[in-house]
């Protein structure tokens, strides 16, 4: 019997709103950590609007630094209702070109979406309303 299909999706989100604060040492000190609190909506294969994420954001300059975070998706996906988590890390350099690699959290797809496994990626460009992603996927 074969196993679960691998489907891939694209499509684009947008930043709703971005609240970041530093969490210390101070705001021209680095290294530093800084903590956001984002929403973002998808469109495309994801459709999710103001979706909740969390970043935990360490600055290695003023323009360089790497971070991690967890996002919660609730909407559609292909067509199936429901929501899932994914766990989110990357990093950004000198040029404000921001790098990430997401993973869906085990066992956070609800409703259509329950069983739901899966990674992604996306480059988001300095400027940019609009961020291109990735997910490959499969259902159990």
């Amino acid at each position: 019997m074969p196993g679960p299909r691998t489907t891939t999706t694209t499509g684009h989100f947008t930043f709703a709103d971005w609240q970041e604060r530093v969490i210390g040492p101070d705001e021209d000190t680095n290294p530093r950590l800084a903590h956001a609190s984002v929403r973002n909506t998808f469109s495309g294969g994801i459709e999710a609007a103001g979706t909740l994420c969390e970043y935990t954001i360490a600055y290695v300059t003023a323009k360089t630094g790497s971070f991690a975070g967890m996002e919660l998706l609730t909407g559609r996906l292909d067509g199936r209702e429901g929501s899932f988590a994914v766990e989110e890390r990357g990093w950004f350099g000198e040029d404000g070109t921001v790098h990430c690699s997401f993973e869906v959290v085990e066992g956070s797809g609800s409703g259509e979406l329950s069983g739901l496994k899966g990674k992604g990626t996306f480059t988001a460009r300095h400027g940019e309303t609009a961020v291109a992603y990735r997910f490959e996927y499969e259902m159990e």
